[in-house]
């Protein structure tokens, strides 16, 4: 799998700009705020519908534009696809738009797996020294990026947990009296004031068990997604972070769940529950935290409150890994992604180093240009032609990035 072509209008400083590419290594080389992040940027988002550097879409239109486009042709298996998007901000506009081969998509997320990336930049250090949600969203892209199905899923958990936790906050002193209620009175008084806080209390506790049930559903499906994917990364991670650091650390994931203990504690040491039982956990779990989330006002269990541990040795990496421990774990949890779409595709992702090289020592640079060197396709941006390690610059095309400007270099 590889990009033939990427085009860009009106995305981020480009008014426009056109990127041929072939297989092997392509460099951009430009100073900061010259534009070349901005086209791996674009390739990314041909993959995965989402920036590595931004949340919302709205920076990546052009200032003065309500609409970017890009364009991706993606080669795989000799067959050669057009992805088209168009990121719409104004009004007008309406919501993002995909084509296929010229032909509208229903939603974006259909053109989901066409193109396949893994994407290694600085920000990837959040992985280590960031918050939870961090690390979240790794495991996530990879799960779409293996089967494309589950954006579907995610969609869905984030529509739910929106409307639980809107819920929790409407509906809080409703919600409150029905905990504290021992029981329901039998006989209404003459004003009918207790039988009208009675319904109200009763439909709310309905609703938001009715609420429960959707989370613990959909809830149950994406978590069994993920310690699936924890437990299939793991060997690659282990090997990637002993080749990139060449120590032998003993690096290491584990997931630390929001359910109840006994079953968190059996997850964290690598058990995979099937579905129905993280189903079941997961309501006995939200059963057990009731008042503290009526309380609060939000939902205090399920995916979006879990984490991934990482560690090295005996001691967790967040705190206690050295700023070069730090890299070259955040660099082998992305060169494991890699490796593990490898095998399961049967095919090469295109992997992108946005400004990697320059933020590694030496060492580090050498072997990760080693361990790269047979790739189908890499995209590399670096500020200066010598951060690039000439195993990997001599034998592949460089462009030349100036104020938005793109020329290949002689």
């Amino acid at each position: 799998m590889h990009l033939r072509h990427l085009s860009v209008t009106d995305f981020r400083s480009y008014p426009s700009a056109e990127l041929p590419l072939t297989p092997g290594v392509t460099t951009l080389i430009g100073l900061n705020g010259q534009g070349k992040t901005n086209l791996v940027e674009a390739a990314g988002y041909l993959a995965t519908l989402g920036s590595h550097r931004v949340a919302a879409d709205a920076p990546l239109v052009r200032a003065g534009t309500q609409q970017a486009i890009i364009r991706g042709v993606v080669i795989r298996d000799g067959r050669e696809t057009l992805i088209e998007l168009e990121i719409n901000t104004g009004r007008a506009s309406g919501r993002n738009r995909a084509r296929l081969n010229h032909s509208p998509a229903s939603r974006p997320r259909e053109v989901l797996g066409t193109l396949r990336t893994v994407l290694f930049a600085p920000e990837d250090l959040g992985l280590v020294k960031g918050d939870p949600s961090e690390r979240r969203r790794f495991l996530d892209e990879l799960l779409v990026a293996r089967q494309p199905r589950w954006a579907g899923v995610r969609s869905e958990y984030d529509k739910v947990l929106k409307q639980r936790n809107a819920l929790l906050k409407s509906a809080a002193p409703v919600l409150r009296r029905g905990v504290r209620r021992p029981h329901r009175p039998s006989t209404s008084l003459s004003t009918g004031t207790v039988d009208k806080d009675v319904d109200a209390t009763d439909r709310a506790v309905h609703t938001l068990d009715v609420w429960n049930s959707h989370l613990a559903m959909v809830g149950a499906q994406l978590l069994y997604a993920r310690l699936r994917l924890m437990r299939d990364l793991t060997p690659y991670l282990t090997r990637a972070y002993d080749e990139v650091s060449a120590a032998q650390s003993d690096a290491h994931i584990s997931y630390k769940s929001s359910l109840r203990e006994e079953t968190s504690l059996a997850i964290a040491a690598g058990a995979v529950p099937e579905m129905q039982e993280l189903h079941d956990e997961l309501l006995a779990s939200l059963a057990e935290v009731r008042v503290n989330e009526i309380e609060r006002g939000i939902s205090l269990v399920g995916p979006h409150r879990d984490d991934v541990v990482l560690t090295l040795g005996e001691l967790p990496a967040k705190g206690y890994a050295s700023h070069g421990e730090s890299w070259s774990f955040a660099l082998g949890l992305r060169l494991a992604a890699y490796q593990l779409l490898r095998h399961d595709l049967g095919e090469d992702p295109v992997l992108i180093l946005d400004d990697v090289f320059a933020e590694l020592d030496s060492g580090r640079r050498e072997r990760l240009a080693t361990l790269i060197a047979d790739c189908e396709q890499v995209l590399i941006t670096a500020a200066f032609p010598g951060d690039v390690p000439t195993v990997l610059s001599d034998y592949g095309t460089t462009y030349r990035v100036t104020l938005g400007k793109v020329v290949r270099a002689d």
